[in-house]
């Protein structure tokens, strides 16, 4: 970027050009995203201004996200945030980035808790096991008013993350954080529904992961033991004599693994119904586990 008159448009497209150049898989966007954050303007704003010109504060605030983002540095860190479920997270390093395929699982959990008897004050009572934002369950308290939460995780820093993402959403109320190993922290316990998006990357293929995600994302959120399961394994044997009758498990799963994670929740005696539900573009993503009455 030289000393030349910078206009919105301009910018955009020298910064498109520069990105896909270096290999990001979407270049337009990115461009797009991050100048908006920085006008703090919608993007709409970017099409109908695309000749004004950028002050030189903007621009080189601007400058500097591009320099992150070429260093593959993930779009939701560089604005330390993301959209999720129509609600805004803060994200940092030490968080994975919420991802759509997530808002899957949220809405299979919010459905169900809705069509559920509030028979008690504790009805509506959930675990989300590897919290990291606290995406999740702070998503499922806020469309539903009555329910309350508890979440693990085993990072201190991702908790601090999912606390402060709390109490912006004004539901800090509502929910208890925990830090320790999946369940331990919650034990003896009942829950309507405990709700996970654990980590299910087969370790070996980490390193075929794109390179935002293999050396940006916490390997610990990423990785699920030699093929993945390593975990749901765990939540399998011990979640299901945490859930009240007729409670529910639902984990969002990797491609491949939805009829194995379906087999390990059905080996538990505890466990009745199973449900399997697809993605955006077709790829079987959550799994539910009912637990007989």
């Amino acid at each position: 970027m030289n000393d030349r008159i910078w206009t919105i448009g301009r910018i955009l497209k020298w910064t498109e050009g520069y990105f896909a150049e270096k290999g990001l898989e979407s270049p337009r966007l990115d461009a797009e995203v991050l100048l908006s954050h920085v006008l703090k303007k919608q993007r709409i704003y970017l099409y109908v201004h695309f000749d004004e010109p950028l002050q030189p504060e903007e621009l080189a605030a601007y400058r500097e996200m591009v320099k992150k983002r070429v260093m593959h540095v993930p779009v939701a860190y560089i604005l330390g945030e993301r959209e999720f479920m129509g609600l805004t997270f803060k994200v940092t390093p030490d968080t994975l980035i919420p991802r759509p395929d997530t808002e899957i699982l949220v809405q299979a959990a919010i459905d169900r808790l809705k069509a559920m008897p509030a028979s008690d004050d504790t009805a509506l009572h959930i675990a989300d096991i590897g919290t990291g934002t606290g995406a999740i369950c702070l998503s499922v308290l806020h469309y539903l008013p009555q329910a309350t939460a508890e979440t693990v995780d085993i990072s201190p820093a991702a908790r601090a993350v999912a606390e402060e993402n709390a109490e912006q959403l004004g539901l800090a109320d509502r929910i208890t954080f925990h830090t320790g190993d999946l369940l331990a922290p919650l034990a003896g316990r009942t829950f309507a529904a405990i709700l996970s998006n654990p980590p299910y990357i087969p370790e070996a293929d980490i390193g075929t992961l794109a390179p935002e995600v293999r050396t940006k994302e916490p390997h610990t959120a990423l990785s699920g033991g030699a093929d993945g399961l390593d975990f749901y394994r765990r939540l399998a044997a011990e979640a299901p004599q945490m859930l009240a009758p007729n409670g529910f498990l639902a984990f969002e799963v990797g491609i491949h693994q939805a009829q194995d994670v379906a087999a390990l929740a059905k080996a538990n005696p505890l466990i009745g119904k199973i449900e399997i539900l697809p993605d955006y573009a077709g790829i079987d993503r959550v799994v539910v586990a009912w637990r007989k009455e």
